[in-house]
C-alpha cells in the first residue's frame, strides 16, 4: 500500500474516552470510522457533528489529507490551528504539509517557521533548515531526468513497480473478476492484487495476473525479487485478522519459484498484531532485505529497515538505517540498486516539493552518503514515491499521485540524462608489482589540499571503496609494512559513476636497517636473540631501564578513533607471540594522538587507545597483569608536527605525517629473567 497501515487502535480509543463528555454523538460516530479507516463515512458525520472538538477537526483534517483531498484539509487545518489551544507543534507541521501540496510554499513556511521553534531538534525541523533555500532549485528541471506516463495505468490505483526477469510487477487496485467482490474501507477500491507486465521500448504490456496463489482475499502487493526471478519478498495483509478487528496490519511473505510453481507464502519473522511491516527490496542476490516498519524503537512514524541472512540462510535482526535516513515523519519504499549501491526511496519527513517526495544517495558498505532529494520532475506537490532503478543507472521507474495522470497513484518510466548529483564511487585494489591483492593495507583519500578525506584497511582480496564529491581531484596513498608507499591520482569528473582507482605497492628488495642493526619488518622473535632484549636506539639495554619500542612495531590509528584497525592486530598479535614465549617480560603500550584538538581531549583519546591495545593483548596472553597501557596526549610526535597554539589545528604537516603521530608504542619495562638468559 501507498500509506503504511499505522496501529493506532490504543491511542484513538484512549483519546475518544478523553473526550467523551464534550463530543457529540456523530462526532464519537465519526471517532468509529475514522479507526476503521472509513474516511469517507469520518467525514459525513463529522461535517454534521455539532461543536466539534479539536481531536475531532484534527481527524477530519487527516481524513481529507487521507484521501488526497487537500484543499478541504486546508480549510479544516486553518480553523484548527487558529484555536486559543490545544494546538501541537504535529498540528502545524501536518498544516504546512497540506499548504505545500496545494503549491502555497510561502504559507506553509510560516508554519514551519513554527514547527522549528517549538521543536528545534527534530530532524524534519532541521532538514527544513538546512535545505528550504533549495526550493526554487527543486522545482526547476536540471534536465537530470526525463519521464513518461505510461500506457498501462488505469483511473485504479496503479504503483510498486519492481523488476522480474525481463518483466515489471506492480501493484493495482483495478477491477478484476470476483466470486465475492471485497473492497477496502480507506478508498472504497478493490484490494491490491500483483500484476506483471511485459517491456517494450519503455512501455508496460497489457498486465495479467501474476499468481492465482499469491494474490488473495487482501492486499497483495508490492512485491520485490532477486536478481534470477526465483525468490521474491512481497507485502500483505495479515490474513489472521479477525472481521471484528479494528486494523490490518502489512506483513512480508516469502516465496520460492520452483518445479515451475510458486511455494506457499511464508512469513517473515518480525510481522506482528501491533505494527507493520512492509515494502520490501531484495538485493539482487536476495541476502539482503530493505523494508519499512513502524515498530516501536524508530524515529517516528514508518522508518526504513535493512535485515540480512545469516550463513544457514535465516534472516537475522533488523537494523534500523539511522538519522541519515530516517525522520520522525514517514519514509518508505526503499530500492537498493545492488550493483552500484544507490538507495532510493520517500519520504515526508525531509525538505521536498511536496507530499512523498523521492530522495537518494550513494551506500558503501552499511554507510550512507549525503541524502539528495531527486528534484522535478520526478517530484511534485503531490505523492511520489516508490522509484527503482536499473544496475547501468540508466532508466527506471516510479510511482505518482499526480495532476495529469489516469487516476489515482500511476507508474511513471524515466531516462537519466546527467549526473544524479550524488558524489561518485572511488573503487580500486591495492596490489603489488604483479597485480596480486594486498590485504591489511592502509589505504587513504585526500583532498586536492592532502587533507584526508577516508580511511580504510583492506580485506581479503585488497578492494576498497570511497564515496567522495563528483567534479573533485583525490589523491590514493596506500602503506604496508614491507612495502614502499604505493599512490595514485582520481578525478571524479565525467559521468560514471564508478571510478577506478587502484594502488600499487612495491616490495621493499633492500629493507632497510636501523641504528641497532635491525631490519624493517623483522618481528620480536628476533629480538630476543640469546635470551635478551634488543633496542632499537640504545646499542645495548640497560638493566632496569626501559626499552622503548623494542621492535619497530607500532600499532596506527584513524584520526579522531581508538578502535584497533586489523593492520594494527598484526603488530599486536607480535607482541602477544612474544609475551607468551617470555612469560616474565613487563609491557607498557604507550598511546599517542596527533596535535589537533585541545591537550584534554587528546589525553582521553590517548588514554583510550592505550586501553583498547592493552585489553586486546590481554585476552590473548598468560598472566595479563603483565601488560598495561597509559596515554600521552599529544606528546611526543615523532616527526616535529606540533600544532600552533595549545588548542590550535593549525599545521603545515601533511596527514601522511599526522598518521605517524596517532600511534601505540611498546616499551619493555622488565627485562626477561636472568634464568632465561
Amino acid at each position: 500500500m501507498k500509506k503504511l497501515v499505522i496501529p493506532i487502535i490504543a491511542l484513538l480509543w484512549m483519546s475518544a474516552s478523553a473526550f467523551t463528555q464534550d463530543k457529540s454523538h456523530k462526532e464519537l460516530k465519526g471517532d468509529k470510522y475514522f479507526t476503521n479507516y472509513s474516511f469517507d463515512k469520518a467525514i459525513v458525520e463529522y461535517k454534521h457533528s455539532r461543536n466539534l472538538t479539536l481531536d475531532g477537526q484534527r481527524k477530519l483534517a487527516k481524513s481529507y489529507h487521507n484521501l488526497d483531498q487537500n484543499i478541504q484539509a486546508e480549510v479544516v487545518y486553518s480553523k484548527l490551528t487558529a484555536a486559543p489551544e490545544g494546538v501541537t507543534a504535529e498540528d502545524d507541521y501536518n498544516y504546512a504539509m497540506v499548504l505545500k501540496s496545494n503549491g502555497k510554499y510561502d504559507q506553509a513556511n510560516i508554519w514551519l517557521d513554527k514547527f522549528r521553534a517549538l521543536r528545534p531538534d527534530d530532524l524534519r525541523a532541521k532538514s527544513y533548515t538546512n535545505n528550504s533555500i533549495q526550493l526554487s532549485n527543486l522545482q526547476t528541471d536540471q534536465g537530470v531526468y526525463s519521464i513518461l506516463h505510461l500506457d498501462v495505468n488505469s483511473n485504479a490505483e496503479d504503483f510498486g513497480p519492481a523488476y522480474y526477469k525481463d518483466k515489471i510487477v506492480f501493484a493495482s487496485t483495478r477491477e478484476r473478476p470476483h466470486f465475492i467482490e471485497r473492497r477496502y474501507n480507506w478508498n472504497r477500491k478493490p484490494f491490491l492484487d500483483m500484476y506483471v507486465s511485459d517491456i517494450d521500448k519503455g512501455q508496460l504490456k497489457k498486465p495479467h495476473n501474476f499468481s492465482t496463489k499469491l494474490n488473495g482475499i487482501r492486499h497483495d502487493g508490492p512485491a520485490s525479487f532477486n536478481s534470477d526471478g526465483t525468490y521474491m519478498a512481497y507485502t500483505r495483509n495479515d490474513y489472521n485478522t479477525k472481521k471484528s478487528d479494528k486494523t490490518m496490519q502489512l506483513d512480508i511473505y516469502f516465496s520460492t519459484f520452483k518445479d515451475g510453481k510458486w511455494s506457499d507464502p511464508e512469513p517473515f519473522h518480525m510481522n506482528s498484531a501491533t505494527y507493520s511491516v512492509g515494502q520490501p527490496c531484495l538485493s539482487a542476490d536476495g541476502n539482503t532485505m530493505y523494508f519499512t516498519s513502524d515498530m516501536p524503537g524508530g524515529y517516528g512514524g514508518a522508518d526504513l529497515y535493512r535485515v540480512k541472512k545469516d550463513p544457514k540462510g535465516e534472516w537475522g535482526l533488523a537494523q534500523n538505517l539511522g538519522s541519515k535516513i530516517n525522520t520522525e515523519g514517514d519514509e518508505m519504499f526503499p530500492y537498493i540498486e545492488t550493483k552500484n549501491g544507490v538507495l532510493y526511496f520517500a519520504s515526508n519527513g525531509r525538505f521536498g516539493i511536496g507530499g512523498m517526495d523521492i530522495f537518494l544517495c550513494a551506500t558503501n558498505g552499511d554507510a550512507f552518503g549525503p541524502v539528495v532529494n531527486a528534484g522535478s520532475p520526478i517530484n511534485t506537490p503531490a505523492d511520489d514515491f516508490g522509484a527503482i532503478v536499473n544496475d547501468q543507472l540508466k532508466t527506471g521507474y516510479f510511482s505518482s499521485d499526480r495532476v495529469g495522470g489516469s487516476g489515482s497513484d500511476d507508474i511513471y518510466s524515466f531516462e537519466i540524462m546527467k549526473d544524479l548529483g550524488i558524489g561518485k564511487k572511488i573503487r580500486g585494489i591495492a596490489k603489488d608489482k604483479n597485480g596480486t591483492p594486498l590485504m591489511n593495507t592502509f589505504v587513504s583519500l585526500l583532498d586536492d589540499k592532502g587533507v584526508m578525506v577516508d580511511t580504510v584497511t583492506t580485506k581479503e582480496g585488497g578492494a576498497y571503496t570511497f564515496l567522495a564529491p563528483s567534479d573533485k581531484t583525490f589523491k590514493l596513498t596506500g602503506t604496508k609494512k614491507g612495502f614502499s608507499e604505493g599512490d595514485t591520482t582520481v578525478n571524479t569528473t565525467g559521468a560514471a559513476f564508478i571510478v577506478k582507482g587502484n594502488v600499487t605497492l612495491l616490495a621493499e628488495e633492500t629493507p632497510l636497517v636501523k641504528d641497532n642493526g635491525m631490519k624493517v619488518g623483522d618481528d620480536l622473535g628476533k629480538l630476543v636473540k640469546n635470551k635478551r632484549a634488543e633496542p632499537v636506539v640504545a646499542s645495548k639495554p640497560v638493566k632496569g631501564k626501559s626499552t622503548r619500542n623494542p621492535s619497530g612495531e607500532i600499532a596506527y590509528f584513524d584520526l579522531d578513533k581508538y578502535n584497533i584497525r586489523p593492520d594494527a592486530e598484526i603488530e599486536l598479535d607480535k607482541i602477544v607471540k612474544i609475551m607468551n614465549d617470555n612469560p616474565e617480560m613487563l609491557v607498557e603500550l604507550g598511546s599517542y594522538t596527533d596535535c589537533r584538538a585541545g591537550a584534554e581531549y587528546n589525553q582521553v583519546l590517548s588514554d583510550k587507545r592505550a586501553k583498547a591495545s592493552a585489553d586486546y593483548i590481554k585476552a590473548r596472553i598468560t598472566k595479563p597483569e603483565r601488560i598495561y597501557g597509559k596515554g600521552y596526549g599529544k606528546a611526543r610526535p615523532v616527526n616535529g608536527c606540533a600544532c600552533e597554539g595549545l588548542n590550535d589545528n593549525t599545521s603545515d604537516c601533511s596527514e601522511r605525517d599526522h598518521q605517524k603521530n596517532r600511534r601505540t608504542e611498546f616499551i619493555i619495562v622488565k627485562e626477561i629473567a636472568s634464568d632465561q638468559k
